[in-house]
C-alpha cells in the first residue's frame, strides 16, 4: 500500500474508529502532507521509512516558519496518531514518534461578555423581521446552553424538546449530551418554530432547525455573520464570536454557584481541566466562595 493510501486509511480509521470531526480529520489530512512534502524533498525516503530525526526536523521547520505553538501540538498529534495507526496495523516495527516533543502552549483566559453586554446583545432590534426572530432564537439558545457553533448549525427540529426543556446535541468525537435550555430560550424558540421557520422550510422541507433565507440549513459563516450583526447592533465595540457566547455561559453559571461537574458536563469537555479556565475569569466568586466557607476567613467582630 502506498503512502497516500496508508494517510486515506489512517483518516477513514479516525473518521469510523475514533468518531473525530470533519474539521479536525481536514486539519489532520494537511499536517500529514505537509510531513510527507518535508520527507520527500530532505530524505527522498516514504513515510515508512521516516526516523526520529527526521520528525524533529520537521516540527523545528514549523517552528521556524512561524506556525503558532497550537497548530505545531496538532500537527505532533496528526504525525503521532498516524505512526501508531501504523504500528497497530504492523506496517512499523518501531514507533519514530517517541521522545517528539510539543510546544507549551500558553492557555489564555477566554474572552466573555459582561451579564449587561448578554442584555444588550439578547434585546430584540425595534424591527421585528422573520430573520431577528430566527436570530433571537439562536443567540438565546447559545447563552441557554452553551452549544459551539457547529453543533447549533448541525440541529435538527427533532433535537430541541421544549416541552420538556432540553436539547439534544452531538458534539466533539461524536458524543452525544443533552443539555437543559431555560424559559426566555424556549419562549424565543417557540416563536421562531411555530412562525418563521414554517414558512422559510416552505419549499424545501429542510428538517434543520437553523435555516436562512431560501430555507436551507444556516452556515457556520451565517451564523458568525448574525452574531457579528447584532454585536454592532448592541453597541459592543470589541471583538465578540460565536464561542464568546458558550465562554460566557460557562463563567456566568460558576459565578451564580454552579458546580463545575454540572457545566463541565453541559459544556461536553471530557476533562475538567478545561472547564476549570472559567473559574479564573470571576475573582469575586471565588472570594465569596473562600469567605463563606474557611472557618478562620472571617473577622470575628464581636466584642468580648
Amino acid at each position: 500500500m502506498d503512502t497516500d493510501k496508508l494517510v486515506i486509511s489512517y483518516l477513514e480509521y479516525l473518521a469510523v474508529e475514533k468518531g473525530l470531526s470533519a474539521n479536525t480529520i481536514a486539519a489532520y489530512r494537511r499536517d500529514l502532507r505537509k510531513l510527507q512534502r518535508f520527507v520527500e524533498d530532505k530524505t527522498g525516503v516514504g513515510l515508512l521509512e521516516v526516523d526520529q530525526g527526521t520528525l524533529v526536523s520537521f516540527v523545528s521547520s514549523l517552528r521556524k516558519e512561524g506556525v503558532s505553538p497550537r497548530s505545531i501540538n496538532r500537527a505532533v498529534s496528526a504525525v503521532r496518531g498516524f505512526y501508531r495507526f501504523l504500528m497497530l496495523t504492523k506496517r512499523i516495527r518501531t514507533d519514530p514518534t517517541i521522545n517528539i516533543e510539543s510546544p507549551r502552549v500558553e492557555r489564555r483566559l477566554p474572552s466573555v461578555l459582561t451579564e449587561e453586554e448578554m442584555d444588550r446583545l439578547l434585546s430584540l432590534p425595534p424591527k421585528v423581521t422573520s430573520l431577528a426572530i430566527r436570530d433571537q432564537a439562536i443567540l438565546e439558545l447559545m447563552y441557554a446552553t452553551g452549544l459551539r457553533a457547529s453543533e447549533v448549525v448541525s440541529l435538527k427540529v427533532e433535537d430541541v424538546h421544549l416541552d420538556l426543556g432540553y436539547v439534544r446535541c452531538i458534539g466533539k468525537g461524536s458524543k452525544e449530551r443533552i443539555v437543559p435550555i431555560g424559559s426566555k430560550a424556549i419562549e424565543a424558540l417557540t416563536q421562531y418554530i411555530n412562525g418563521p421557520r414554517n414558512s422559510l422550510v416552505a419549499r424545501t422541507g429542510s428538517r434543520s432547525l437553523f435555516v436562512n433565507s431560501r430555507g436551507v440549513g444556516l452556515s457556520r459563516q451565517g451564523l458568525w455573520k448574525l452574531v457579528k450583526a447584532r454585536v454592532r447592533a448592541a453597541g459592543i465595540t470589541r471583538k465578540v464570536t460565536p464561542h464568546t457566547l458558550r465562554h460566557s455561559f460557562a463563567t456566568h453559571l460558576l459565578a451564580h454557584g454552579a458546580d463545575l461537574r454540572s457545566v463541565q458536563e453541559m459544556l461536553g469537555h471530557a476533562d475538567i481541566s478545561t472547564t476549570q479556565i472559567y473559574t479564573h475569569l470571576d475573582k469575586s466568586r471565588l472570594k465569596q466562595v473562600y469567605l463563606s466557607a474557611h472557618p478562620r476567613a472571617k473577622v470575628n467582630r464581636q466584642s468580648n
